[in-house]
């Protein structure tokens, strides 16, 4: 019973940091810099063994989960705000992009070739957000076409604001809705869902007859632990889809490849 208090007030005080932390940005740019270190530290949080136990013994308790989602909103809150953040200093030159592009590029590198994306690949990024560092190293490490969605209208213009920074305008483009080129949906070899896209099922069941049998569907998801910094994946498959590989990482997030069913 104890552990069930100490990760209870573990995920509580994290979130109340992290809440603070925002608003702290909000009158004080040097406080993203904390803010940043803070979230940082949750990939940490998910990975220690202590916290890994006490999520298996109190991971279904009630008051665990009505945490862990106050926590996932507030750190993925935190994280739009960041990346706007990012993406306004990229703008007024205040950060060398180009720079975070090569270096982040290093880690998600070995991902792209495990999913075979190439110069040919048409890639649809869906969660893109304000600073859109996967979808550009997709365009600078594999000189693949990708089109980015976002709902959110400023992370559309912010982001096209990168790409055309860093030199990647004619090769990655920003929208907030698929319907938007239907025309390139249907050219899509690959389709990848941010972990931080909440409706998941929602999303595959819009564009599924968009999509050409055997287009790959790359969702990014949190289950567990990894809950409260990702959206989780619970859906059951239908005959629209078949479930290809699913990849556990040490990372942040988990990896799940599903292709369209050709019927």
């Amino acid at each position: 019973m104890k552990e069930r208090f100490q990760l209870l007030l573990s995920l509580k005080v994290t979130e109340y940091e992290i809440n603070e932390l925002s608003k702290f940005a909000k009158e004080c740019d040097e406080c993203y810099e904390l803010l940043k270190v803070k979230l940082d530290s949750l990939h940490h949080f998910m990975r220690d063994p202590t916290n890994l136990h006490r999520w298996r013994e109190w991971g279904e308790d009630k008051d665990i989960v009505s945490l862990s989602e106050k926590l996932r909103e507030a750190s993925v809150q935190a994280l739009c705000e960041m990346e706007k953040y990012q993406s306004l200093r990229t703008c007024n030159h205040q950060l060398n992009a180009s720079e975070y592009i090569t270096t982040l590029s290093q880690t998600v590198k070995q991902e792209l070739d495990e999913l075979h994306i190439n110069e040919n690949s048409k890639v649809l990024f869906i969660g893109s957000g304000a600073f859109p560092i996967s979808a550009l190293t997709i365009a600078s490490e594999k000189n693949a076409e990708v089109h980015c969605i976002d709902i959110d209208e400023e992370a559309v213009e912010m982001g096209r604001k990168v790409s055309e920074i860093t030199g990647l305008q004619e090769t990655v483009r920003f929208s907030k809705s698929v319907r938007n080129d239907v025309p390139f949906a249907k050219r899509t070899t690959h389709v990848i869902i941010a972990s931080l896209v909440r409706n998941k099922r929602e999303v595959l069941n819009e564009i599924k007859d968009l999509l050409q049998p055997h287009t790959k569907i790359i969702l990014r998801y949190g289950n567990g632990l990894k809950s409260i910094f990702n959206y989780p994946l619970e859906m059951k498959l239908t005959n629209d889809w078949e479930l290809k590989s699913v990849k556990r990482s040490e990372g942040i997030y988990d990896t799940m490849v599903l292709e369209k069913m050709n019927v």
